[in-house]
């Protein structure tokens, strides 16, 4: 039997001199098919029952579908790795997805991933972030100047966005002369706001390949996108004599040592459009949560700045310098934990297993519900408290591995994780040493349709220190 579990969701009175940072209300009783159907339109996290928040797993039925939604540390590690093969993508979550990013690294399965993976691991490697470094520095520098010439407020999410897109430009393409930022970054956001949203038809079981209202509204959005992308693979490929190590190199040179396929056309496009998105969305929604709890903390704002101004000083910061910054790095983790990138991932599954004191059964739907496994009473003190000590290097070895999976795990963990924090650890140590950041409007309300982002935005006061 399940037991529903009213409140809890803040600080103990003793600890209340913390930061409780916003969250959602969780629904403490079935919503039913329509409510469901409603509240994963506004926001996905909406739908995260109070009692996901105290045990490790919840299973219910929307409609005719019997569901489980997971969010304990062995749950999550036997999906993610013991029994990785029986929980594939869900259909709901490839259909949101295809559009944009068609059958690339992210979306398929099996042999076709295997290879993909292959091809594309190696830019991601140690060695090859470090060497990417010298960009994400420049980048710095660059959000920094920005941000001394606005006048004493910023938008943070913008300017964010603004900042790692370069990066990955240039890491996916040696440069983003073909793209128009915030053309490009409108298009992404209408696709969030159409495709990659849950149709009411998905709720009622329909197969993908009927068409949702929303694929009409988002068509646009899409080819904006698949232009832009294949205009600068083209203009990168009729380069004369340009060498380089970037990821379209990579995937020219990739080929299956099974079959000996290569990819296409449409499988270039396709992994660069994933890489491009996925690559700077995530980072920057991380670095504008980051400033946003800092904000509200000036204490744990003020130890992380005179570490990282007794590290770089006044000039921006370098792959050398990202592991000598604990206190800089626990609050990004923080702010994930926080505000994971994913909140909820969905997948189907294929044979009979077991879970805690469940019988999942083939055809059923698993969630993976990161988002309350981050602020879970069961694993963490104070979960809806901002503390970044609990990041720190004694408390982080002690930790179980599967209670904190911002990037996922397993053999399917995300294979820019690294790139993604070196370079939100150099933006945001660069800009904790030069600037102080204050609330400068209201505090925004995490939303989730495909990442969890804050709405209305990041709004902030920035002074020069």
């Amino acid at each position: 039997m399940l037991h529903l579990v009213v409140g809890g969701m803040n600080c103990p009175e003793q600890e209340m001199n913390e930061f409780v940072p916003p969250t959602v209300n969780p629904p403490t009783k079935p919503l039913g098919f329509f409510a469901s159907a409603r509240e994963t339109r506004r926001n996905v996290l909406n739908i995260l029952p109070a009692i996901s928040y105290t045990q490790p797993i919840v299973t219910g039925n929307t409609g005719p579908a019997r569901w489980h939604m997971v969010q304990g540390p062995e749950g999550m590690k036997r999906i993610f790795l013991d029994n990785v093969g029986n929980y594939p993508k869900s259909e709901v979550m490839i259909r949101m997805l295809r559009p944009a990013v068609g059958d690339s690294l992210f979306t398929s399965e099996g042999a076709s991933w295997r290879w993909q993976r292959r091809a594309i691991a190696p830019v991601f490697s140690a060695r090859n972030v470090a060497g990417l470094a010298p960009l994400m520095t420049q980048t710095a520098e660059r959000a920094s100047a920005r941000l001394g010439e606005a006048p004493g407020r910023a938008e943070m999410v913008r300017e964010m966005l603004s900042a790692t897109f370069d990066v990955i430009c240039e890491v996916a393409l040696s440069g983003r002369d073909q793209f128009n930022a915030e053309v490009y970054g409108a298009a992404i956001t209408r696709y969030f706001e159409t495709i990659g949203r849950v149709s009411l038809l998905d709720f009622l079981e329909l197969p993908p390949w009927i068409p949702r209202p929303s694929e009409v509204l988002g068509r646009r959005s899409v080819k904006t996108m698949h232009r832009m992308v294949a205009r600068a693979i083209e203009v990168r490929r009729r380069a004369e004599g340009l060498q380089g190590e970037d990821l379209l190199d990579y995937m020219l040179a990739a080929e299956d040592p099974e079959t000996g396929k290569t990819m296409s056309e449409q499988d270039l496009l396709h992994n660069m459009q994933f890489f491009i998105v996925a690559g700077h969305e995530t980072t920057a929604l991380a670095i504008s949560w980051a400033l946003m709890l800092l904000a509200h903390d000036q204490s744990v704002q003020d130890a992380a700045r005179e570490e990282a101004r007794g590290v770089i000083g006044g000039r921006p910061a370098g792959a050398e310098d990202v592991g000598r910054m604990p206190r800089v790095e626990a609050v990004l983790d923080e702010a994930m934990r926080l505000y994971p990138p994913v909140g909820l991932l969905a997948r189907n599954v294929l044979d009979h297993d077991e879970m805690y004191d469940r019988e999942i059964l083939p055809g059923e739907t698993v969630f993976l519900n990161i988002y309350a496994l981050h602020r879970h009473s069961l694993y963490w003190e104070r979960p809806e408290c901002f503390d970044p000590s609990r990041f720190l290097p004694d408390a982080k070895a002690r930790r179980d591995r599967y209670t904190y999976i911002p990037f996922g795990a397993g053999p399917r963990v995300c294979v820019g994780g690294n790139f993604a924090v070196m370079q939100a650890m150099i933006i945001l140590s660069t800009l904790l040493a030069r600037f102080r950041f204050l609330p400068g409007g209201p505090l925004p309300e995490p939303i989730m349709h495909m990442t969890v982002r804050p709405e209305p935005g990041v709004d902030l006061r920035v002074e020069p220190v």
